[in-house]
């Protein structure tokens, strides 16, 4: 499973984490691809972009650095040797395994992209965040009456509580 590790920052300085793609053998020409593909989904979306953080795998090259490039995007390239540089995706890593998919048998690979999807749309939009001081990446209109409801994600293992608008 190749998961996009990379975050990206917008202009409300939140990062968000975007599913670039999964496979069980990534080649530079596949992560290549996805690079595309997600500039395309960016450019649909209207989603602003400025950063996009990688580690040094030699399957980011140049090819995949210049189609962000390309779309003005700035490439951040983690340190040689510097554990704390990648925390913020090693975080992102280890909250998906231990919320997600610890507690699911993936079925196949079109069952695997699904959970993520889900997972990660729970993840920027529904739960807190400490380093954001309990906030979400992309906040969504909030009611301050209403009824408190509970929405089930993943078949119940995970609860998002809302407020209904009065």
């Amino acid at each position: 499973m190749c998961l996009d590790e990379s975050l990206s920052q917008t202009d409300s300085d939140h990062r968000r984490v975007h599913l670039a793609g999964c496979t069980t053998h990534p080649d530079t020409a596949w992560v290549t691809q996805q690079a595309r593909q997600f500039v395309w989904q960016l450019d649909e979306a209207s989603i602003p972009m400025r950063f996009l953080i990688h580690d040094r795998d030699s399957k980011f090259t140049t090819s995949f650095d210049e189609v962000f490039v390309s779309e003005g995007i700035d490439i951040v390239r983690t340190p040689f040797r510097a554990p704390r540089a990648k925390a913020v995706a090693e975080r992102w890593i280890r909250s998906v395994r231990q919320e997600c998919l610890d507690h699911l048998l993936i079925l196949n690979h079109r069952h695997l992209i699904r959970v993520l999807k889900e997972y990660i749309d729970y993840y920027n939009v529904s739960r807190p965040h400490q380093g954001l001081d309990q906030q979400v990446p992309i906040p969504r209109p909030r009611s301050p009456q209403g009824v408190i409801r509970c929405r089930d994600v993943l078949g119940g293992i995970l609860h998002d509580y809302y407020r209904d608008a009065a």
